[in-house]
């Protein structure tokens, strides 16, 4: 990858994050109230913002992959990432869902909320990194005391 894409891609990547911030907050993602009426089935209008989430990023996987073969950043070949239904992936969706309703935000909208000025946020952004931290500990001494793990069996 030539300097130039490089720079170009990364400022790509940025006004992207730019407009995503943007979408969440004028949406209304990043204010957990709205949310958590949402997981109450009390306001379904997320229900377009996810649907048209759905429709771009659909679209934009189909176009990138049929333009370039490879990722612009890891240069390798797309390809699909299998992964079974173990129980590591059903505890972790249990534990983002219960996150999601306790708190009303996921990550990405936690950051946009940070940019509207609902810094009482930086709790539960603390509270992810806490946990991915956590998950990393728990992940090493596993690997370190020889239990087996899912992707080794």
């Amino acid at each position: 990858m030539s300097e130039n894409r490089g720079l170009a891609f990364q400022a790509l990547i940025y006004a992207g994050g730019l407009l995503f911030g943007f979408g969440l907050a004028y949406s209304h993602m990043a204010r957990p109230e709205v949310v958590l009426q949402f997981l109450y089935l009390e306001d379904l209008g997320l229900l377009f913002v996810m649907g048209g989430a759905a429709v771009v990023t659909g679209t934009t996987f189909a176009v990138a992959t049929s333009v370039d073969v490879t990722a612009p950043i890891t240069d390798r070949a797309y390809g699909r990432r299998l992964r079974s239904l173990d129980r590591n992936v059903l505890l972790g969706g249990v534990i983002f869902g219960v996150g999601w309703g306790v708190s009303g935000l996921c990550p990405g909208a936690a950051y946009a909320s940070l940019g509207i000025g609902n810094y009482p946020v930086l709790i539960a952004i603390a509270g992810m990194f806490g946990g991915a931290y956590l998950q990393g500990l728990w992940r090493s001494y596993r690997a370190e005391t020889g239990m087996s793990t899912p992707e080794a069996s």
